[in-house]
């Protein structure tokens, strides 16, 4: 039998979705912006992807370094690397996949946030596949409290950037992007909203 959680981690099950829906093959260039320890990258790594990613945490890109020199040694130590999504070296149209998993939503501010948006955007080629997945107020508008500069106190207690579905789709239409999934929302009880957002670049 084979040890999925060996070939895939503890990949985002909506990523995971995409991949099985045919959206990510193998000839995808991948950037995952804000890797975090590399959750999302040991299927792609271990699959032969060409894979690059950054974070600003330095222990985080020493781990995601580590994992890819044992699972894809061909790669470049300098695909990972450590700087800030909003402040990327990578270059133009690096990615035909750009993953932002668990990342917007920890803006500081409306500025922020776009900053981090349009670095993920400038990396991604044309029709390549934006997959962005991040808290939001949608369902859950009534329980969040508004502290300032695009930032809510969520249920659970913790503290957010959120974005509305008006926003999401507002920024999709100054992107030049278009929704290739309908916005998928999932609602923790208790703790939070997570909305996952797919548009490809035209």
């Amino acid at each position: 039998m084979t040890d999925l959680q060996a070939l895939f981690g503890h990949i985002d099950i909506y990523l995971f979705d995409q991949v099985l829906r045919g959206r990510v093959p193998p000839t995808t260039r991948i950037c995952d912006a804000g890797c975090g320890s590399g959750r999302n990258l040991v299927y792609f790594l271990r699959s032969g992807y060409d894979v690059r990613a950054m974070d600003g945490d330095p222990s985080a890109i020493e781990a995601v370094r580590s994992m890819a020199a044992a699972l894809a040694p061909d790669l470049p130590a300098d695909n990972f690397r450590l700087e800030p999504v909003e402040k990327t070296s990578f270059p133009d149209g690096c990615a035909d996949c750009v993953i932002s998993s668990a990342v917007l939503h920890f803006a500081r501010n409306d500025a922020h946030f776009e900053a981090m948006l349009w670095e993920c955007w400038r990396l991604l080629e044309t029709n390549g596949v934006f997959f962005c997945r991040l808290a939001s107020s949608i369902g859950i508008e009534s329980r969040v409290r508004a502290v300032g500069s695009g930032r809510f106190v969520l249920p659970d207690g913790s503290e957010r950037y959120l974005v509305t579905e008006a926003r999401l789709m507002e920024l999709t239409s100054r992107l030049g992007g278009e929704l290739i999934d309908p916005l998928k929302t999932t609602i923790v009880q208790n703790q939070r909203s997570m909305t996952t957002w797919v548009m490809r670049k035209a």
